[in-house]
């Protein structure tokens, strides 16, 4: 496994920090801003590519900069067409997870924050494999790029962004914001903070924190359960974060950011799906500007769980309208071809494959 380049990756960098870098290195502020029209506009492939440089700063970008490009590793596609899913490599030899998704009228890619995930959730084949190391803002950001070439090819463009691959985002809160700030930068990729959703199992200082901030992506908690111990033996980041606090912070996150919330509740069935489960939920959210994301599970080896029936999915809705909370069923893509997450790396790095090149 070959250590850490040690030329920084320009993708890690939101663009204070690129300017800051570039300067450093004798470069004055129009050939700032060309490198990053460069990196984000023009979507180079290689520093070399980058136009309208004199030949001296060409060189020092590439002796001492790099582009951290994300190589395809494994990738399947739906029977349906409508989802690609990529196993990336990093340049140590990590691999995650990335979801390409086409709707009607949009394409949303799912992102990773971390390879692997430390909160153990266990019905989600990434919490399984345990955390090997966060992500760095590149890594994220790289993602997307690599599905922007791909779309681009054929035509199209990426809006949605949600953070729900491998990995608790508040965990690696630092690095994530940084790759969102990189994201949505008018001058780069420009994309509508509006349509990046971020998800977590429930991290409370990073939910405050996200309010403070007023970081403006849409905030998605995953609840599942609605006691403690319903919660906990699920998702043991609720044994550190009870529901009570839980709670509060989510309620303070709607007050502050005058915005609605989202929980997702994966459905399994018979463990929580009944209506007693449904009254819990009603009552729990009850009054609150919040919006439930009801996904029937999606099986993995490493658990034991099926997904809930249609007609428990309905009545589960209909006890959460009696109590006023808006619910939608999320439309479960890539079943055949282990789009969960978590799934797809589990499964190649269970056969032994034919090494690859890793990424730049």
């Amino acid at each position: 496994m070959s250590d850490a380049p040690t030329a920084p990756n320009l993708y890690d960098l939101p663009r204070p920090a690129l300017d800051a870098q570039l300067a450093g290195w004798g470069f004055s502020p129009q050939y700032r801003e060309r490198v990053w029209t460069g990196l984000y506009r023009d979507g180079v492939m290689a520093l070399g590519d980058v136009t309208g440089l004199r030949p001296d700063l060409q060189a020092v970008l590439q002796e001492r900069a790099r582009l951290g490009h994300l190589a395809t590793h494994h990738e399947s596609f739906s029977s349906d067409g409508l989802t690609h899913k990529l196993l990336l490599r990093l340049h140590d030899g990590q691999t995650i997870e990335t979801v390409l998704m086409r709707f009607k009228g949009r394409a949303t890619v799912c992102v990773s924050t971390q390879a692997g995930c430390a909160m153990g959730c266990v019905f989600c084949a990434t919490g399984q494999m345990g955390l090997s190391r966060h992500l760095t803002p590149g890594e994220v950001v790289g993602q997307v790029l690599h599905v922007t070439r791909i779309l681009k090819a054929q035509g199209e463009t990426l809006r949605n962004i949600v953070l729900m691959g491998m990995g608790e985002p508040l965990h690696n809160y630092d690095n994530t914001m940084a790759a969102m700030d990189i994201l949505v930068d008018p001058k780069g990729l420009a994309l509508a903070p509006r349509f990046i959703t971020l998800s977590t199992v429930g991290v409370v200082p990073g939910i405050i924190r996200l309010a403070d901030e007023a970081r403006p992506v849409q905030l998605a908690v995953s609840l599942h359960g609605a006691t403690d111990a319903e919660r906990a033996a699920l998702v043991p980041a609720g044994r550190r974060w009870p529901l009570n606090e839980l709670m509060d912070a989510c309620r303070y996150y709607v007050e502050k950011r005058k915005r609605r919330i989202f929980f997702e509740w994966t459905l399994i069935s018979g463990r929580n799906d009944t209506a007693e489960h449904a009254h819990h939920l009603g009552a729990l959210l009850h009054g609150m500007d919040a919006h439930v994301n009801v996904i029937p599970l999606n099986p993995t080896v490493g658990y034991d769980g099926g997904p809930s029936v249609p007609d428990a999915v309905r009545a589960f809705q209909d006890v959460l309208t009696s109590y006023g909370v808006p619910s939608t069923v999320r439309q479960r893509r890539g079943i055949d071809i282990d789009a969960g997450c978590g799934q797809l790396k589990a499964a190649v790095e269970r056969k032994p494959r034919r090494p690859l090149p890793v990424a730049s």
